[in-house]
């Protein structure tokens, strides 16, 4: 599936010690899933959790999901034998926590070989190195870790997110500038589903690709949100035609509700023609 119409609307935090969670979440509508062996499974059952997952993912039934891993960061006791294990498993990509410098995707990447990498984008550090860190030839996305984020940059919260804006733009950029999936952070208050809208059209309308989730009950509100509306579905096809037309008849510009429809125009209605006929044959809806 071409990457830049994929959907990765929404991308749900799995706990990797939890079989029975582990099960269920191969019936979520969920565009991707972390199965997460770091913040999620205590120390106690962080080695167990390794063959949990790998025995989960070796039965399959997830789908066109994408099945991201993140391991515990390589500054704890399981960080290298996680990457040692991931490896192994039947899964899209390595997560990598606290990423600041591609060095760190080197020492990961010495590990999981041919694996695609994605990292999590959580510290002041990381912010101003995120132009460097897009560039690893493994990186294949970027995942805001924006509750750290705010704990180190000791911000509070706030519904415009302004004191996040400046480390949201500079990941944001380098992953456009390289290609690269870019997720949004999480929102904490899983039963507000009226604030968890406002936090993904505030993500969507920067450019976010989507939200990473902690709990299956905001995957309704953010796959919405972040999907092609009905309105730029239309806009789209009608922008297409109208050029198509005018091209056909060696007119010089097309028009659509009053405004000039240009080349630029028409590839950002392609793909977002594609991204709705691919929700739907990911989801059927």
């Amino acid at each position: 599936m071409d990457p830049r119409t994929r959907p990765y609307r929404s991308v749900l935090y799995i706990p990797a010690s939890k079989a029975r969670a582990l099960d269920k979440a191969r019936g979520l509508a969920a565009d991707g899933i972390i199965f997460d062996l770091e913040d999620a499974v205590t120390p106690a059952e962080k080695v167990n959790a390794r063959d949990t997952l790998a025995d989960e993912l070796s039965k399959g039934g997830y789908g066109e999901r994408v099945r991201l891993v993140r391991i515990n960061g390589f500054d704890t006791e399981w960080g290298r034998d996680d990457a040692r294990a991931v490896a192994d498993m039947e899964c899209d990509a390595v997560l990598l926590p606290k990423v600041e410098t591609t060095a760190q995707l080197d020492e990961l990447a010495a590990i999981t070989g041919d694996l695609p990498i994605w990292a999590m984008m959580e510290t002041p550090l990381g912010m101003l190195n995120a132009a460097s860190i897009a560039t690893h030839p493994k990186l294949q996305g970027m995942v805001m870790g924006t509750n750290d984020l705010a704990k180190e940059l000791q911000t509070r919260f706030r519904p415009d997110r302004e004191p996040m804006l400046t480390s949201l733009s500079l990941c944001l950029l380098a992953a456009r500038a390289h290609g690269l999936v870019i997720i949004d952070g999480v929102y904490n208050a899983f039963k507000d589903d009226e604030g968890l809208l406002v936090e993904c059209v505030h993500g969507r309308d920067m450019g976010f690709d989507g939200k990473s989730l902690i709990h299956p009950a905001q995957l309704e509100v953010t796959n919405k949100a972040f999907a092609p509306s009905d309105e730029e579905i239309d806009l789209s096809r009608r922008q297409i035609a109208a050029f198509e037309e005018t091209e056909a008849a060696g007119q010089g510009v097309a028009v659509v509700d009053g405004r000039i429809v240009e080349n630029l125009h028409v590839a950002t209605a392609r793909e977002i023609l594609a991204k709705a006929e691919a929700i739907a044959a990911m989801h059927g809806s």
